[in-house]
């Protein structure tokens, strides 16, 4: 290994207590990792991860690890990694390339040596390892029997390869699965985001004028926490349909131009590129707080804010101020990067337990399925969303009810 592995060991103690703490909270996984310790499905079997590097990717990781997976691993973001945690997964033997704040062209050395492994399954978040094989290495193509990705940002990226007809392997979207984007981008990005706008600003959200760019699942959440912490919220949109639904929601709907002058806080959440752009920002308030929710660091666009700026400097830890050309202050936190993992611990462990409930069990399907499935972006199915949801009923102690035949027979019939 390279610095991470000298300069971070000693703090292996510290990372281990991290994923014992979400350990304890991931009933799922533990589960899950009792059931793999003994069967060993993965048992040989090469998978490479690429998912923002903290606890409770570290967890998953030890869980595949348990059945048996080799595993090289890599952050998916340059200020989500968390080195206390690298260096508590490099302690147990696992294969981990990655340290905060490391350059671009770091960070891409570190998913070239995930890579190196010659995986059989891969595991993205934001589809950089899948599109780094199709950019550079399509010899590793014929290993891969498919992968599972982890955000709508990389599912995005993936149907974009699938429709130029290049994918060269099936990817199992995970994020479209009911027991991911249900749960994680609404509750996990919605407590998650707020959380790391708090803690990082230490200022009232309740009163304030929130503007929340795009209404999908992770907006929704987004604007639905800001509401219960007493934040009047303005969404935007370019989809007239979910701008309808915001409407019904209860909240205002305008353009970007519209709500730059009104918002104290932005939040951008939409997969999207140039979302607040210089033009924005020069409308906005004194002081104004603009942060993405993103997975990529391209919808508050930093290039021309940076190249459009009289000065610039640290605020706060994670909050940057830039000195408009018109003379006024606004505050980016996070660099404009992932705000709620870049700048905090990401979703919640009872939250990403789910998720990865889903990561794992893609994965057992991939590997069952191997040499079946065509080279396209493909559902996870509903026997896998049904037992994430069971396992999830039955560690929260609740049952429910059963159809009886004469349901079935009802529901299946036309007549």
């Amino acid at each position: 290994m390279k610095q991470y592995e000298i300069r971070e060991m000693k703090l292996a103690p510290l990372g281990r207590q991290k994923i014992e703490w979400v350990k304890n909270h991931m009933p799922l996984l533990k589960g899950l990792y009792d059931e793999f310790n003994i069967d060993k499905p993965f048992q040989g079997i090469k998978i490479s991860l690429s998912i923002h590097l903290e606890a409770k990717t570290a967890y998953l990781c030890e869980v595949l690890a348990a059945g048996g997976a080799v595993m090289a691993v890599t952050g998916s973001n340059v200020l989500s990694t968390q080195d206390d945690v690298v260096a508590a997964l490099a302690a147990e033997g696992i294969s981990v390339y990655a340290y905060h704040g490391a350059t671009p062209e770091e960070y891409r050395r570190h998913l070239e040596m995930t890579l190196e492994h010659k995986p059989n399954i891969i595991i993205d978040d934001g589809a950089d390892l899948v599109s780094l094989i199709h950019d550079s290495r399509p010899d590793l193509a014929g290993e891969t029997w498919g992968g599972c990705e982890e955000t709508t940002t990389g599912i995005m990226r993936l149907k974009a390869m699938e429709k130029d007809g290049i994918l060269k392997f099936p990817m199992v979207a995970v994020n479209d699965a009911k027991c991911k984007h249900f749960f994680d981008n609404r509750y996990g990005t919605g407590q998650s985001t707020w959380d790391s706008i708090m803690r990082n600003t230490n200022l009232i959200i309740a009163g304030k004028q929130v503007v929340v760019a795009g209404y999908g699942w992770c907006s929704k959440g987004i604007a639905m926490r800001a509401k219960a912490l007493g934040a009047r919220v303005i969404v935007t949109e370019v989809d007239p349909v979910a701008a309808i639904e915001a409407v019904m929601d209860g909240f205002e709907v305008m353009t970007m131009d519209r709500a730059a002058p009104l918002g104290d806080i932005f939040v951008c959440a939409t997969g999207n590129t140039q979302v607040i752009t210089l033009s924005h920002m020069l409308k906005m308030k004194e002081l104004a707080i603009l942060a993405n929710a993103g997975h990529f660091d391209v919808e508050v666009f930093m290039p021309e804010l940076e190249a459009n700026v009289l000065e610039k400097k640290e605020l706060r830890r994670n909050v940057m101020g830039y000195k408009l050309l018109n003379g006024k202050w606004i505050c980016v936190l996070a660099e404009g990067r992932l705000v709620n993992i870049a700048a905090a611990d990401g979703h919640p462990a009872e939250i990403m337990d789910m998720s990865f409930a889903v990561q794992c069990l893609s994965a057992l399907y991939i590997k069952n399925h191997k040499g079946q499935l065509k080279n396209k972006v493909i559902d996870v199915s509903e026997e896998i969303d049904d037992a994430v949801a069971r396992r999830m009923l039955n560690a929260w102690g609740i049952t429910i009810d059963q159809l009886t035949k004469e349901q079935k027979r009802y529901l299946n019939s036309w007549h």
